[in-house]
């Protein structure tokens, strides 16, 4: 049993299935990948651990407890955090009070007491705003904290998003095509940060990325799909040599 425990998941809309019969364990601490071509269910499979989608059949378990039927949100106060594949933030609003938002789960004071900013509502404010600090510094976002997100390239923008979902103090980050749309340059910075992420702060990363560069430099393991079912998986040098991933995805030579 690991960290997170995806346990024969099927995913149907309509006559359409998303995902047959999907299973994998992710260990506490990893970077574990999941690849495919488009339309291969990576997406709908993070759909179904954080909450978006209700599978069909099956369950997930997350440390040693099924969270099948649980909301979004409660699954987030778990510690369950992710970004989107397409960017999800608030672009009227500073970096800053994006990454606020990622805080809202830890937050106890009520509506009132937040409203009249005194006290214990005053006391929690400031450590959330610390908090929020040292993600902006890890993330070395700090020149651009007080400007709308509207306002940044499409680069920083999918940094915002990953420091929203740090924000939260996750044990499980769920990171959707966290790289797509970059320069070389830019994917070598949001590879820094995902190590870092993983290593100094010990949380543990599912990834969905098409740059197999980059996955099999990051991954501890990888799981493929192909039309919804899993064909591999295993680390990433068997990933590379495994004939049927070669076949459906890698295509006729091993990378």
């Amino acid at each position: 049993m690991g960290l997170l425990d995806v346990n024969q998941i099927s995913l149907h809309f309509g006559g359409v299935k998303a995902l047959s019969d999907v299973s994998f364990s992710i260990e506490e601490s990893e970077i574990f990948s999941l690849i495919g071509p488009n339309g291969a269910g990576k997406t709908s499979i993070l759909n179904c651990i954080s909450g978006v989608y209700k599978p069909s059949a099956g369950s997930v378990c997350f440390e040693g407890k099924e969270i099948t039927k649980l909301k979004p949100y409660q699954r987030t106060a778990l510690g369950i955090a992710r970004s989107f594949q397409n960017i999800e933030l608030f672009k009227h609003m500073t970096v800053l009070d994006n990454l606020m938002l990622g805080r809202h789960v830890l937050m106890k004071t009520g509506i009132l007491s937040g409203g009249l900013y005194w006290g214990k509502a005053q006391r929690e404010e400031v450590e959330h705003r610390k908090a929020v600090e040292e993600v902006i510094d890890f993330l070395e976002i700090e020149h651009i904290r007080n400007q709308p997100v509207g306002m940044l390239s499409y680069g920083l923008q999918k940094r915002v998003e990953l420091g929203r979902a740090l924000a939260s103090e996750p044990k499980l980050l769920l990171l959707d095509e966290p790289m797509a749309g970059m320069n070389n340059e830019e994917k070598e910075d949001m590879a820094r940060f995902i190590l870092d992420i993983n290593e100094e702060r010990g949380v543990t990363i599912v990834l969905i990325e098409h740059d197999m560069g980059v996955v099999m430099e990051l991954s501890h393991r990888i799981a493929v799909l192909d039309f919804g079912k899993r064909i591999g998986y295993g680390k990433p040098e068997e990933i590379q040599n495994d004939p049927r991933v070669i076949e459906a995805y890698l295509g006729q030579e091993a990378i």
